[in-house]
């Protein structure tokens, strides 16, 4: 049986270390990249009087009959299509890409590391603040709008600890020479008040700004619980948002243990949405209280393994992937 890891040609370590611990445990692993799909990587999917399918990438190939588990993990349909490709066909060939990697998601049997509903309910950041306050998690006082005088009237009743601004996706914006430029999380000043009519053009999301002694990112497989805790107050550049630095902080991440409570309503909560991995965010604050950002159900966790604390996320995938339980 083959384990089924669908992810895209330039994701990060995290691919290779489940894929040496499935393999180091004599099973086999199919990597589907999907960016180089349909250009460089075929897919064949039968109805009728068999059901099944094929994936091909070059010499290797796996029949879907024969995929146990499948870790859905990141899509980055059609990145190879030509860039002068006509924007209208191009945009109809991204979309029947989607629609029928998706299907064939949803067809395959085994074990799913997540299901691909429970991952897209999850991934509504609205929902997950409503549950975390309902099994008694706190939550920071937060806003999505495209009105100026709703954002202008939080701010006043933020107006102590002030304001952040963050966007519920994520995505970057490129500029001319194709240079990345990620979203962060970033704080909104008076001025940023007086300007918000490209509200009209894209609603943003708004946040008490919420003092940090620690940032955690917890996460979890199974019931197995992964916590470090960064002190991102001590580098300018990290302090509303450690991503802005994150290359610089990923040896500092330290073990943290989290409070018992916690920890059983953060469970709750993987167990409302039906997830075996999630990558949560949490905000120590200086009189040690414990809030709740948000749970990414494909979140990142290979530098708290390859770095300090080096916790074993890996090997706990791999366990799922193999068994269906940890």
């Amino acid at each position: 049986m083959t384990v089924l890891i669908i992810t895209f040609s330039k994701d990060n370590e995290s691919i290779s270390l489940v894929t040496e611990a499935v393999e180091a445990k004599g099973k086999k692993v199919f990597r589907f990249d999907t960016d180089r799909y349909p250009t460089e990587v075929t897919l064949d999917l039968f109805a009728g009087e068999f059901d099944g399918g094929i994936i091909t990438d070059g010499d290797k190939q796996v029949k879907l009959q024969d995929v146990s588990s499948v870790w859905y993990r990141r899509m980055r349909y059609g990145q190879k299509l030509p860039e002068d490709m006509d924007s209208q066909y191009k945009e109809a060939s991204l979309k029947e890409c989607r629609t029928t990697i998706r299907g064939m998601i949803s067809s395959l049997g085994g074990f799913h590391f997540d299901k691909m509903a429970k991952v897209d309910m999850a991934n509504n950041k609205q929902l997950q603040l409503k549950v975390a306050r309902e099994i008694g998690l706190m939550t920071p006082k937060t806003l999505t709008s495209n009105n100026p005088e709703a954002v202008r009237k939080f701010a006043q009743e933020c107006q102590e600890q002030g304001i952040i601004s963050k966007m519920l996706s994520s995505f970057a914006i490129y500029g001319e020479q194709g240079q990345e430029n990620v979203v962060f999380t970033n704080p909104v000043t008076e001025d940023d008040l007086k300007h918000l009519e490209g509200l009209c053009f894209c609603p943003m999301t708004f946040q008490e700004k919420v003092p940090k002694a620690l940032e955690l990112r917890t996460t979890i497989v199974g019931h197995q619980i992964f916590t470090a805790a960064v002190d991102s107050q001590k580098m300018a550049g990290a302090a509303v948002d450690w991503r802005k630095e994150g290359k610089a902080l990923v040896k500092d991440w330290q073990p943290y243990q989290l409070p018992e409570d916690v920890t059983k309503k953060l469970l709750k909560l993987m167990a409302y949405f039906g997830l075996n991995y999630g990558a949560i965010d949490i905000i120590v604050t200086p009189d040690n209280r414990h809030i709740f950002l948000e749970v990414n159900p494909v979140g990142e966790f290979f530098w708290m393994e390859i770095y300090s604390p080096h916790y074993p996320i890996s090997q706990a995938i791999a366990e799922m992937l193999l068994t269906g339980k940890n």
